[in-house]
């Protein structure tokens, strides 16, 4: 498989898994979602649902197409993940992969371990290509020269990987803040990596006040701020490129994807 076709189907791969969609209606235990059949059981079976008229057609269908938007987001979220995990590999040459994921372990509060991870990493040491371990050190050296009295990380840099940042749920901002505090305190530089160009201001400042880098996904050329830059600059790799070039084909899929989950013949 060439470089290209790898990578595109690291992308799309996960984004497929849409098509076959089915809501569950609040029933974990029911894996594989409810079909419309099932659906005209259990709301039809339910005399108040019945009653007022939800045990309808129209009703699973505004089901399956609400929570098959969220599907679509958060399968799109790992086809980021996966995609830009490779690129990392290929473009590091990294002998051990295990070095392109990090991963670190804390207590819950009930006292037992968790194990939390970041989803790529750029492990300095383990770089062997060259020019793109001397492209990193100078990323990092300048990124972090914004923030003043702060130590240089020592081992590299690590990634959490969003499609995409629409929400201001402060629980997962905590979050993402206490992973990178665990990050810098291991000696690397957290940097949120979001593909859309789509993230609130103030989450933007919120993070970089705590020592957050963020990359998003513009057109700048400058590699501190567009993940497209980064990418091409730092990384040697076209992402920008990668998504224009195939966008007929990942539209096609996406495309096909939303006329299942909204179209007349999905009932």
């Amino acid at each position: 498989m060439s470089q290209e076709k790898l990578y595109l189907s690291k992308f799309l791969n996960p984004i497929k898994k849409c098509k076959d969609y089915k809501p569950k209606f609040g029933n974990s235990k029911q894996q594989q979602g409810y079909s419309l059949s099932d659906f005209s059981k259990l709301y039809g079976s339910d005399p108040f649902y019945s009653w007022i008229g939800l045990n309808s057609d129209l009703m699973y269908a505004a089901h399956r197409a609400a929570g098959g938007m969220t599907s679509i987001y958060r399968q799109i979220g790992i086809g980021c993940e996966q995609l830009f995990r490779q690129i990392v590999i290929d473009a590091t040459g990294y002998e051990d992969q295990s070095y392109v994921q990090w991963s670190y372990t804390t207590k819950t509060k009930s006292g037992r371990n968790k194990q939390l991870s970041l989803d790529a990493r750029l492990e300095l040491l383990a770089i062997k290509n060259s020019y793109v371990c001397s492209n990193v050190n100078n990323w990092i050296k300048e990124y972090c020269s914004q923030w003043q009295g702060v130590q240089l990380p020592s081992k590299g840099v690590v990634f959490e990987i969003r499609q995409g940042y629409k929400s201001k749920d402060s629980k997962r901002q905590n979050a993402d803040i206490d992973n990178a505090t665990v990050a810098w305190a291991n000696g690397y530089l957290p940097v949120f990596a979001i593909f859309s160009s789509q993230i609130d201001t103030d989450i933007v400042l919120r993070y970089q006040n705590n020592r957050c880098g963020i990359l998003i996904g513009s057109q700048s050329p400058n590699p501190f701020v567009s993940l497209f830059s980064f990418a091409k600059n730092i990384l040697g790799y076209d992402l920008a490129g990668f998504f224009q070039n195939h966008s007929k084909d990942i539209q096609k899929e996406i495309h096909g994807i939303l006329n299942t989950l909204l179209g007349a013949k999905s009932l």
